[in-house]
């Protein structure tokens, strides 16, 4: 085992004391083609050029001397000291930081990042990563080859972002980029890259030497990943009828679609994440819609009625959170949608509801008034490879002063998880 490893972070910037000192006195220098091409590494060392980290760590635990491990930016951020300390390897290590790739580009923009989203991009998570994209005004999403602008730019066709493309930061080949998202596949872009992804509700503007013009100044915040200066959100699920009237109670009569009780369940079964792409089909009011979106879900809300579809950007603009609302009616509009994780159909027909099926969703939820079309709409979900649970509910709105009935809602709540 490596009698001492230690792991330099490096950003363009002249290496610390400390680092210096580590490097002069390895025997074994891994890192890449940039990192092992710099004047201070030891002519003698041995080198290794990383390209899968873990076998980087095997070699090191088997090296008798002193390794060093340098890589961009911080290495404790989404680096490569995590991979080094797992069990398997058994390597302890002293880590010395630059400052991150994250922190460098968002400084190139003339940007606070406290209140940014802060994503990894490659091959299994590129989608992922595109869908934390269209639900927060924020984002810095570290790219990878294949997974990098213009990969970002299209799978946000239909979703208007602003892009600062920060490559090869602290190198001689710096370059920094401010362009619309449907303008990224236009070009060819250096590897490594930080893409700030900004757009959609309260987001700012870059400053400072990427872009010319005044951003917003808005009160500091005190929990990193949230929107600064956000006032205190209503607590719970299901909120009541108006977001910003919070007493006010939910209207008599109210369609079961509506049902705060039924939202609530709802939620529940969708169970939306921060990742997921969820499709709120028929969302009417938009409130479901908006609730999923206070997950850090993404959310895209279909209706075929267009006042339907500006009440639904009113009400996700009332809770300040992202939701893409599409006027169209489906199944048809669902076409040039991107593929969900879950979807919600309101309203549903069978027919319908199989469109949804047949992209695959991990989970769908909907409901029907009476138990024919309950059962109707089963038999889509379960002939399509799901698995079918159906609950009967039953919410009696009561007023407290005499402990009368006011209202009573009665529905069926279906729920298919892809098997």
């Amino acid at each position: 085992m490596a009698d001492r490893v230690t792991v330099i972070g490096w950003d363009g910037s002249p290496l610390t004391a400390a680092a210096l000192s580590a490097l002069r006195a390895a025997t074994l220098v891994a890192g890449a083609a940039h990192h092992l091409a710099l004047p201070e590494v030891p002519p003698n060392a041995e080198r290794i050029r990383l390209g899968s980290v873990a076998l980087a760590a095997r070699r090191i635990a088997s090296h008798r001397g002193t390794a060093v491990v340098l890589a961009d930016g911080d290495p404790g951020f989404f680096g490569v000291v995590r991979v080094l300390r797992a069990p398997e390897f058994g390597l302890e290590v002293e880590v010395v930081p630059a400052v991150s790739a994250v922190a460098t580009a968002f400084a190139r923009a003339g940007m606070p990042w406290d209140d940014a989203q802060v994503v990894v991009a490659h091959s299994r998570t590129l989608r992922r990563a595109v869908n934390v994209c269209r639900a927060h005004p924020k984002v810095a999403v570290l790219t990878s080859p294949g997974a990098g602008p213009a990969e970002l730019g299209l799978l946000l066709t239909g979703v208007h972002r602003t892009f600062v493309i920060c490559e090869a930061l602290g190198t001689p080949q710096e370059r920094v980029t401010v362009l619309t998202s449907d303008k990224a596949a236009d070009y060819v872009w250096r590897d490594p890259n930080v893409v700030i992804v900004l757009g959609g509700q309260g987001a700012p503007r870059p400053t400072g030497n990427a872009a010319s013009g005044a951003g917003h100044t808005r009160l500091g915040g005190w929990l990193a990943g949230r929107p600064a200066g956000q006032r205190e959100e209503p607590r719970g699920w299901a909120l009541p009828y108006q977001a910003d009237r919070p007493t006010e109670p939910e209207p008599p009569g109210t369609v079961a679609d509506g049902s705060t009780q039924l939202r609530a369940v709802q939620l529940a079964r969708l169970g939306p994440r921060p990742g997921d792409l969820v499709w709120d089909i028929g969302t009417g009011d938009g409130r479901l819609a908006a609730e999923v979106a206070r997950f850090g879900a993404a959310v895209i809300a279909v209706d075929r009625n267009a006042e339907a579809c500006g009440r639904a950007s009113a009400t996700a603009a009332a809770l300040g959170v992202q939701v893409q609302v599409v006027h169209g009616g489906a199944p048809q509009v669902l076409e040039d949608l991107p593929e969900p994780d879950v979807v919600r159909v309101g309203s549903p027909s069978p027919r319908l509801l199989a469109a949804c099926v047949d992209r695959r969703p991990e989970r769908v939820v909907t409901h029907a008034g009476t138990r024919d079309e309950a059962e109707a709409l089963g038999r889509v979900l379960d002939e399509s490879g799901y698995r079918v649970e159906c609950l009967l509910l039953q919410s009696v709105d009561l007023d407290t002063a005499d402990w009368s009935e006011r209202d009573r809602t009665v529905v069926f709540l279906l729920c298919g998880s892809r098997m």
